[in-house]
């Protein structure tokens, strides 16, 4: 990046670290970065600090919350006997827009990847496992992309859920093999989470 100035290829080269950012969209952000107000800029940047600073994973489900446990765990109006598995928060997101589930979460934060090096033991099962010991759980949704992924993830989960005799659901999807849960609108997705059938 010899043609910019350093500071600019500094701010480009940062933003093209972001998942889905090339080259010509981190150099637009870095650009439109420099003709906002100082005091904006200032504003920007102390919102990514506090939320980095803030923002933790719930001890209990693995949610990204400010508060521990989350705001989600500790809602006594919530079914806490029903648990939905996602793989990231984005998904428990997307799938609380639909206002149509009112029971917990657990995150896995991430799927079960070889390829990329990723076990079961990378990822929050252990935990699930743990919490169907000790809380009365009537019932499992697992609400995870239909990829290889999240098949190879889907397929281990109910091979180690199902001797415990807790009923496993998955929701139905009505997607494309290969897209992502935070894409999807949400009635598709409440659709999905009313027709999911158990496994």
């Amino acid at each position: 990046m010899t043609h910019y100035t350093k500071p600019l290829a500094r701010l480009v080269e940062e933003f093209q670290k972001l998942p889905g950012i090339g080259p010509k969209s981190a150099q637009r952000m870095a650009f439109q970065i420099l003709k906002m107000p100082a005091h904006e800029v200032r504003k920007f940047s102390d919102a990514i600090l506090e939320a980095k600073e803030k923002i933790k994973y719930c001890r209990h489900c693995f949610n990204m919350s400010s508060e521990n446990p989350c705001e989600i765990c500790t809602d006594d109006r919530r079914n806490h006997s029903i648990i939905c598995v996602v793989a990231e928060t984005r998904d428990l997101i997307a799938l609380e827009k639909t206002r149509e589930y009112k029971g917990s979460y657990h995150v896995l934060q991430g799927l079960i990847s070889p390829l990329d090096g990723i076990t079961p033991e990378d990822l929050r099962i252990k935990e699930l496992i743990e919490r169907l010991q000790n809380e009365k759980t009537e019932e499992i949704i697992l609400a995870i992309n239909p990829s290889v992924e999240g098949e190879a993830t889907s397929m281990y989960l109910t091979k180690l859920i199902k001797p415990s005799g807790v009923k496993i659901s998955r929701i139905a999807f009505g997607l494309p093999v290969g897209s992502e849960l935070e894409y999807v609108d949400e009635i598709t997705l409440a659709r999905a989470l009313e027709g999911r059938r158990e496994v």
